[in-house]
């Protein structure tokens, strides 16, 4: 029996305003050394898939820090569903026991399902010793985001396990995930509402047929937030944080959100929108003075607009990824 693996997959802001399902970036403390927002999973191998309790290939034997919110039942939990994904897979006649550790709310908009997922298959992955590529890592981790979300998408997935400002292009029928640069200085102010949002029922409200109009202003607004990626052109990437498809939905259902994202525009920020379907809420900055401002201005809207209090996070871009840990705070 193999030592067991302990790995962490961080919290993650999806979307980015104009890129729906598209366009995610992990996040990080700012330079305390510390891990940042996320999960983190230990994988123990077993000797076999059967015994008293009929298991399957993996099974769930502990979960911290969700308040008991999360099933233990494999078939349930995204972080099972992505690592039984895998092992099937991968090693079919390998048998695993995890457990997990949540750093970070449930239903805010950070990728908690995600994180789970990808956590367990970067720990299963190691502990089997299977040295995968992150195409197929990404592909196994998209069955626990499916039982999270209700569909397949790489938003959150594909920076909490590559780290980075990411483009996912496609995730059928191999994931296409693009890498984009990352101006200097460019830095996230985050703000949680002490609040939750369902993933799956925002999603369910989100309009299936698109006016043409609309489609075309978002698909400008996406395209040339990666020009200014690319170029490094603060002032084209304000003009590309806007959101006409997703966020006009979702932001009726958090209070406060239009006097923080007007809070956050007038301390200085290039833009700010929800963070995948919120309530959390994130603004790109010219630096980390900035966000540290904007993010203060935005959770003092929050409180004083909506009687809500916030959780702030200031994150440096980019930052790592998922990754196997020793001893990590």
């Amino acid at each position: 029996m193999t030592n067991p693996v302990r790995a962490f997959a961080p919290a993650s802001v999806s979307n980015i305003a104009c890129g729906f399902d598209i366009l995610g970036f992990a996040l990080q403390s700012d330079g305390d050394g510390r891990l940042g927002p996320g999960d983190v999973v230990t994988a123990r191998e077993r000797e076999t898939t059967g015994g008293a309790g009929g298991y399957g290939p993996v099974r769930i034997t502990a979960i911290a820090g969700d308040e008991g919110r999360l099933p233990l039942e494999a078939g349930r939990n995204t972080a099972a569903v992505a690592a039984k994904a895998l092992v099937n897979g991968e090693a079919p006649d390998a048998a695993v026991d995890l457990e997990i550790e949540k750093r970070m709310p449930l239903e805010s908009g950070l990728g908690s399902s995600a994180a789970s997922a990808v956590a367990a298959v970067v720990a299963v992955d190691a502990l089997l010793g299977l040295e995968l590529p992150a195409a197929a890592l990404l592909r196994y981790a998209v069955a626990g985001e499916v039982l999270a979300s209700g569909g397949p998408h790489g938003d959150n997935l594909a920076p909490s396990l590559l780290g980075g400002l990411v483009l996912v292009r496609s995730l059928d029928p191999e994931p296409d995930v693009i890498d984009l640069p990352v101006p200097e200085g460019l830095t996230c102010a985050l703000v949680r509402p002490h609040a939750e949002v369902n993933t799956k029922e925002s999603r369910a409200r989100l309009d299936r047929h698109l006016p043409l109009e609309r489609a075309v202003t978002q698909w400008g607004n996406a395209a040339a937030l990666v020009a200014a990626l690319y170029r490094s052109d603060l002032e084209l990437l304000s003009r590309s944080l806007v959101d006409v498809v997703a966020e006009p939905v979702r932001a009726p259902g958090v209070p406060g959100f239009d006097a923080a994202r007007a809070a956050a525009i007038d301390a200085g920020a290039l833009g700010c929108s929800l963070s995948g379907s919120g309530p959390a809420l994130f603004a790109l900055c010219d630096g980390r003075v900035r966000a540290r401002q904007v993010a203060a201005a935005m959770a003092g809207a929050f409180e004083s607009s909506a009687d809500v209090d916030c959780d702030q996070l200031v994150a440096p871009l980019p930052a790592p990824g998922a990754r196997v840990i020793d001893g990590e705070a």
